[in-house]
């Protein structure tokens, strides 16, 4: 049998000319099959009837197995067959296209809704740089259903905040409390605390490498300080309780 909870992702670099596979959560198909009494051919039988697709019920076991993954197309049929969301198959969406998939909208739905031309939509979701307003992107955020993290990162603002947060952890961190505020509509006595601390932690890092008896350089406490900055942004996250999920 396999585990309760199995999410199947293949390689980040899909071959060219493979169907993109979204993540697919194999113990959820297996479970949703079991609870309607369908056996993997009643599933591969209604896909057929259904949606055109022509899919044994062979691939359906493997599917359950996560031996394998249905594409975007066949995920969206499974959903119909199983009689449930896209999303209830999905592992944690990580992409702006898997946020998309697990709603069951085309991107020319979602487009019209956020009210961005539906090229424009179909290349940020590829990999593109969004251009879009605020106005849109509160949209994309409300449709999507975004925690805050994934919305600056999609929409590309996620390099200013790690700007702004290292800046507020090697100098007054006081003065980030508003700029950071405007990025992330946080409290500000949550944003203060949060800065405060990140600002308290990144000094005792680099004064900890310097006291290494006598084996401590600024050298070895250059490379703490890097290592730290690097990972600020979810240091921040992780303080101020942002969660892609």
């Amino acid at each position: 049998m396999p585990p309760d909870s199995v999410t199947y992702r293949v390689p980040v670099n899909t071959p060219a000319g493979e169907p993109r596979r979204p993540p697919f959560d194999a113990a959820a198909a297996r479970r949703l099959r079991e609870a309607l009494g369908m056996t993997p051919a009643h599933v591969a039988y209604g896909i057929a009837a259904a949606f055109g697709l022509r899919i044994t019920p062979e691939t359906v076991a493997s599917w359950e197995r996560a031996e394998s993954s249905p594409t975007e197309a066949e995920l969206t049929a499974l959903a119909g067959a199983l009689w449930c969301a896209p999303g209830e198959l999905l592992g944690a969406p990580g992409t702006l296209r898997e946020y998309r998939l697990a709603l069951g909208l085309a991107p020319a739905d979602l487009a019209l809704r956020i009210g961005m031309e539906a090229g424009a939509y179909e290349r940020l979701e590829a990999g593109g740089t969004w251009h879009g307003n605020d106005r849109q992107a509160a949209a994309l955020a409300e449709v999507l259903r975004l925690p805050l993290p994934a919305l600056l990162r999609f929409t590309g603002r996620d390099g200013k905040l790690a700007e702004l947060l290292t800046s507020a952890a090697t100098t007054r961190w006081q003065a980030y409390v508003r700029p950071v505020g405007k990025l992330v509509p946080l409290p500000k006595p949550q944003l203060q605390d949060v800065l405060q601390a990140l600002h308290a932690e990144y000094q005792t890092t680099m004064a900890a490498t310097l006291h290494w008896g006598d084996g401590g350089s600024a050298e070895e406490s250059g490379r703490a300080g890097r290592a730290f900055l690097a990972d600020i942004v979810a240091e921040f996250w992780a303080r101020a309780g942002g969660r892609e999920s």
